[in-house]
Order: C-alpha cells, then sequence, then structure tokens
C-alpha cells in the first residue's frame, strides 16, 4: 500500500504492507537509520520515535495504524529545544559507552521533557523503566537528563 507519512516535519511516501513496521520503513525505505532495532518486541527501547509527541516503541507499531501522525526520529530530535539540551548534556558528562541503545535513551527523555520540564526523580524513572543499556550507563542518562531539565549542574550538583 502507498503511504503519505510526516516524518521529521517532511511528506515521504512509502510503498509498504500494511503490517511492516514502522522501524523497517524508517531503516529499509526511507534510510533514516538512527533508530535502531533491538530486540523486536518492545521491550529494549532502542527503536523509540515520537508518534504525536508521544515516546513509542517503532518495531511494534505497524505502519498502516500511523495515520495522519507526526513521527519525529533522532534525526530530528536537535531541531526541538528540549532535544538540543539532551544533546548537549549527553555529549557534556559523555553519557554514551557502547552508543547503540542511545537514540531511544533521548527520544524517550525528550518525550518525557515535552511532557514535564522539570519532571521528578519518579517521573525520570518512570519515563526511562523502558529503555534498557546494556553497558549501564543509567547514572549519567538520569543526571544529563536532569542537567537538560536545569535540576543539575555538570559533575552532579543540584542547579
Amino acid at each position: 500500500m502507498q503511504y503519505r507519512l510526516d516524518i521529521n516535519g517532511a511528506i515521504r511516501e512509502v510503498d509498504a504492507p500494511p503490517e511492516m513496521p514502522l522501524l523497517w520503513v524508517l531503516r529499509g525505505e526511507l534510510g533514516l537509520l538512527g533508530t535502531k532495532y533491538g530486540c523486536g518486541v518492545g521491550l529494549c527501547g532502542a527503536c523509540t520515535v515520537h508518534v504525536d509527541g508521544a515516546a513509542q516503541r517503532s518495531c511494534q507499531l505497524p505502519v498502516g495504524r500511523v495515520g495522519h501522525a507526526k513521527i519525529h526520529t533522532i534525526e530530528h530530535i536537535g531541531a526541538t529545544a528540549a532535544g538540543e539540551r539532551l544533546q548537549q548534556a549527553w555529549l557534556k558528562i559523555d553519557v554514551m559507552q557502547c552508543g547503540y541503545c542511545q537514540a531511544g535513551q533521548i527520544m524517550s527523555a525528550c518525550a518525557l521533557l515535552g511532557r514535564t520540564a522539570q519532571p521528578s526523580e519518579a517521573e525520570i524513572n518512570a519515563a526511562m523503566a523502558g529503555n534498557l543499556c546494556r553497558c549501564g550507563c543509567y547514572n549519567r542518562i538520569r543526571s544529563a537528563i536532569r542537567i537538560a531539565a536545569g535540576l543539575e549542574e555538570e559533575g552532579g550538583h543540584v542547579a
């Protein structure tokens, strides 16, 4: 089927079966390789994108169910104020180790900051609970979120 998808602010046309996961449309059909394949069952968060501002697992979302939603991927995240702050915080404190999960981590964090400018520790933990990091960078990830939200200064000091 033909689909007209609003991805990163541009209309992109694809021909794909309706049950094809959005992840494979993004990566295979449109060449947007920042969104990663992790587990394929929506448990690890590596494939997280924004669908109308909400963090969604693209490996579990069939393209036929996207409709007219606005989709944003990691390639677009720096165009948003929260996304730019997160990217800067990630780099400032060197969050990444292997980096494979980081696009999904940033996408989940950005959706959180889009809902709640200064989230509590409980809100951060809840928003990030579905994103796995095999390298164990959880403390740096949460610190970068707090820095981007203006809740913490570099080095772990409360702002």
